[in-house]
């Protein structure tokens, strides 16, 4: 069947099965491997991507719920030669460990600062309470947050780098 979905600010169309999770269509159909495929059971958070405005798990998500909604995938956040605030402050922070788990913090983080640019730690910790670091970065990872909402605050931009493409 075919799907129509804005992703990252771009439309596409894809064919896939209504029932699809989001994650396979993001990954296999559209080349964007940012989004992780964790634990399959919305338990980890490595899938997160940001559906009009609210952090979502894309392993539980079929794709027939995503047309006419805007999605973001940590790609959608910046470039490598232009990161974004967000991908900027977890560089700065050095908040990644392995990595893994990143994308989904990230995506978790953006929902976050798009609705509140100076969050506090206890908004912080509400907001990855889905997104599991068996590194033990958490602690960086929060900093780095922090962090992106002053770039964002300093440059006066009202999201976490929402519509950039990648």
């Amino acid at each position: 069947m075919a799907i129509s979905l804005k992703v990252n600010g771009e439309d596409k169309r894809i064919d896939a099965d209504p029932a699809t999770p989001l994650l396979y269509v993001l990954r296999d159909d559209l080349a964007l491997n940012g989004a992780k495929y964790g634990c399959g059971l919305g338990q980890c958070g490595s899938c997160m991507v940001v559906v009009n405005g609210e952090a979502v798990l894309s392993c539980m998500t079929p794709v027939m719920l995503m047309e006419g909604r805007e999605i973001t995938t940590v790609e959608g956040l910046g470039t490598i030669e232009e990161p974004g605030p967000l991908q900027q402050a977890f560089i700065e922070m050095q908040a990644a460990q392995c990595g893994y788990c990143i994308p989904g913090m990230m995506m978790s983080a953006h929902a976050l600062l798009r609705r509140n640019a100076n969050p506090s730690d206890e908004d912080i910790r509400q907001a990855l309470g889905t997104n599991l670091c068996r590194c033990g970065t958490h602690m960086r990872i929060m900093a780095a947050i922090r962090r992106a909402g002053e770039l964002m605050q300093a440059a006066g931009l009202p999201a976490a780098g929402e519509g950039r493409t990648g």
